[in-house]
């Protein structure tokens, strides 16, 4: 499965527990209603999954992400009443220690369902990169 079809799955289960919720709950009863959702559209999941953080090549910790979804993307849930650059950089942070690509930043706490895909732009890089080197291999006039 692709990495768009995985979250408009994810993002259409959010938007049915917002529509039926609403906001002003906790953050663990929207992870619990997500939970069911998820298993509703179809998607493997885990949940609160334990991930070690490295720094450099030495692992420095570990950080549970709140959803670990199709071995692929990660979710961060949030249920505040606005999201902010403080939430947005630390689902980024997240990407980069788990070395994840995808992710997304979903915040029930609002009038609105928000959420928000963040990219981890070092993955990214890293695949350009290589990718340039793999081009001057195959044609090596190329400098």
């Amino acid at each position: 499965m692709l990495y768009n079809e995985i979250t408009e799955r994810i993002i259409k289960a959010a938007m049915e527990v917002h529509s039926t919720l609403g906001n002003g709950f906790q953050e663990v009863i929207y992870q619990h209603s997500f939970a069911i959702e998820l298993s509703l559209a179809g998607l493997i999941y885990e949940r609160e999954k334990t991930m070690p953080i490295f720094y450099k090549i030495q692992q420095v910790g570990t950080r549970r992400v709140d959803f670990f979804i199709e071995n692929k993307i990660m979710v961060e849930l949030k249920a505040v009443i606005q999201l902010e650059d403080v939430h947005l950089a630390q689902a980024i942070n997240y990407l980069e220690a788990y070395n994840m690509e995808i992710g997304l930043l979903i915040n029930f706490g609002a009038k609105s369902l928000q959420f928000k895909r963040v990219h981890n732009n070092k993955i990214l890089t890293q695949q350009s990169n290589l990718e340039k080197q793999l081009s001057n291999q195959e044609n090596p006039l190329i400098q």
